[in-house]
């Protein structure tokens, strides 16, 4: 694999090209569950889940002194388990950080599906280099949040996602059961990483390692704002995840609806007809021909 720290510059296009099978792939998870890199009962559990995609962390989950060892645990699991199943991630340690040099150092051995990097700022994503997997950015400062679509439009960036516990120790943010004090930066994400043309973001973390009920309804919240997945912290979260972003078969048959009707119309030199008593226009069938779509994932 070549240098990270290349200093050639790649366009959008160009990374895409070079990652298109991971892109792709990218492009189609729902749950991205966080295992702690020094763990190897669970980083195991966790590539036999039905996540969509694993990230290793050598983050916050390990502990200063485990951090090495955390390294080539995480490309030993990785190398011994076979391929099939969910993606494979590693979060870095910040840029900026004394652990991001050894981090980087150890992504190459690992040569992960992507890299997941904290506190993302275009700076930061920048000196990764122009080389090498593509990057999930976490926006979770308030620096971060300001320049979210500067960090969507770096060209290794496949996604964002938003970390909300240190963006809410950094904001003095306290947490609502209706979530509003992340209603902003929910949708900052959201309509950057859509101007960017990017993949629609990974929501935040849901700190109830069970979740329930909570978790659903904080999926469904997160959906409707336009995202298309979440992070998870424990295996039981992942179906309720992987449930919540992908359209209801209620859905699924008012789509089809919509485009049997659209397609009649368009036959019969109709722009626009009425459907269960609402207009239906073409906003209304790329919605439609949208969650069709949606059914293609894994």
């Amino acid at each position: 694999m070549s240098d990270f720290g290349a200093a050639v510059k790649l366009t959008r296009a160009e990374c895409l090209t070079y990652n298109c099978a991971t892109e792709t792939a990218l492009s189609h998870v729902r749950s991205l569950l966080f295992v702690p890199g020094s763990d190897e009962r669970k980083l195991v559990r966790a590539l036999e889940s039905d996540a969509d995609a694993v990230v290793a962390d050598l983050e916050d989950a390990v502990a200063p002194d485990e951090k090495e060892a955390a390294r080539e645990l995480v490309r030993e699991v990785y190398a011994a388990v076979p391929g099939a199943g969910p993606l494979r991630l590693v979060r870095v340690n910040a840029a900026g950080t004394s652990f991001h040099a050894g981090d980087m150092d150890a992504v190459r051995a690992i040569e992960p599906a992507a890299i997941v990097l904290p506190k993302a700022t275009p700076g930061a994503v920048a000196s990764l280099g122009s080389d090498g997997p593509p990057v999930v950015a976490i926006v979770e400062t308030s620096q971060g949040v300001r320049l979210a679509y500067e960090i969507a439009t770096q060209p290794r960036v496949a996604a964002l996602q938003i970390g909300a516990v240190d963006l809410g120790a950094e904001a003095g943010l306290e947490p609502r059961p209706d979530g509003l004090e992340l209603l902003y930066v929910r949708s900052k994400v959201v309509y950057d990483s859509i101007a960017a043309g990017l993949r629609s973001p990974f929501d935040v973390v849901h700190l109830d390692l069970q979740g329930g009920a909570a978790l659903e309804e904080e999926c469904l919240l997160a959906r409707s704002l336009g995202f298309r997945g979440k992070a998870c912290i424990h295996p039981s979260q992942v179906p309720i995840v992987n449930d919540a972003f992908v359209p209801s078969e209620s859905e699924l048959a008012w789509a089809r609806r919509v485009l049997a009707a659209y397609d009649q119309a368009v036959s019969d030199g109709r722009g626009a007809i009425a459907l269960d008593g609402a207009m239906i226009d073409l906003p209304v069938v790329e919605r439609a021909r949208r969650l069709l779509a949606e059914t293609e994932r894994r």
